[in-house]
């Protein structure tokens, strides 16, 4: 069942959702090579339980990985897609990119959103993986708006980064958020005729999140049962926003107003 919030709730929402970015843009600031991903998980969960927030993450039970995931962060180098695990042994080193994902819980209300920075100089390529997958996203934000289709915001996705020659990856797909991490409906980045496909009402928040390589969409999951990696071993890219639908348009909720 899809959960339609109330303006007080999107209010909540929004705080969770803007204590999710400030903790990406202070993270943002600290990538440099020589950084460890672990060095940003300690500091995420600083961030977070300074706010009065829980991480979301930790301790979030996965039935497909058969556990609780130990982290506030997933920090995914290069080729991994999502889930990477944060490690004092993974250290950053020019030409890398690395996906930061993260939300929390505030208020009763869950915020959620992910970003992948540089470490330093990158190849043209990779600069274009970075560009296509942001613009992929702000594609689909602006289909949500209230009497649009769920398959409209994903075809904007696919359309926008199968024309720059990139691929989508359909293992992994956004979803609802709200009260609970994991809501109704899935939100996948590429149009299923099969999939589900409602028509989006006022209150509806969406977390979509396109997860794009820059060779294969095949992805396999590594023996840790949490990082899912590319198969060919090209780069992958991750970026996540909380957009609710309102009569005025998407909102979204996991930025400041006027920022891209």
């Amino acid at each position: 069942m899809i959960v339609r919030k109330t303006p007080a709730e999107l209010e909540k929402m929004r705080r969770a959702g803007l204590l999710v970015w400030r903790v990406l843009k202070e993270l943002e600031k600290m990538i440099q090579p020589g950084v460890t991903t672990l060095d940003l998980e300690e500091a995420a969960e600083r961030l977070i339980r300074e706010a009065g927030a829980r991480p979301a993450f930790k301790g979030y039970y996965v039935a497909a990985a058969g556990r609780r995931y130990p982290f506030v962060l997933c920090t995914s180098v290069n080729e991994e897609v999502v889930h990477g695990m944060p490690s004092a042994r993974r250290v950053l080193k020019e030409g890398d990119i690395v996906s930061i994902d993260t939300g929390v819980e505030l208020e009763g209300y869950y915020g959620d959103s992910a970003v992948t920075v540089p470490v330093g100089r990158v190849s043209e390529e990779t600069e274009r993986l970075l560009r296509v997958t942001r613009e992929a996203l702000e594609r689909a934000i602006e289909q949500v708006r209230e009497g649009n289709r769920l398959l409209e915001v994903s075809g904007a996705v696919e359309r926008h980064v199968r024309e720059a020659g990139f691929s989508v990856v359909r293992e992994y797909v956004g979803h609802g958020i709200g009260t609970q991490l994991h809501e109704a409906p899935q939100v996948p980045n590429y149009v299923d005729r099969k999939s589900e496909n409602p028509r989006l009402k006022e209150g509806m928040v969406l977390a979509i999140e396109p997860m794009v390589n820059a060779g294969g969409a095949g992805v396999r999951l590594l023996p840790d049962h949490w990082t899912a990696v590319t198969q060919d071993g090209s780069n992958s890219a991750h970026f996540e926003h909380c957009v609710a639908v309102t009569a005025n348009g998407p909102w979204v909720l996991t930025r400041p107003e006027g920022v891209q």
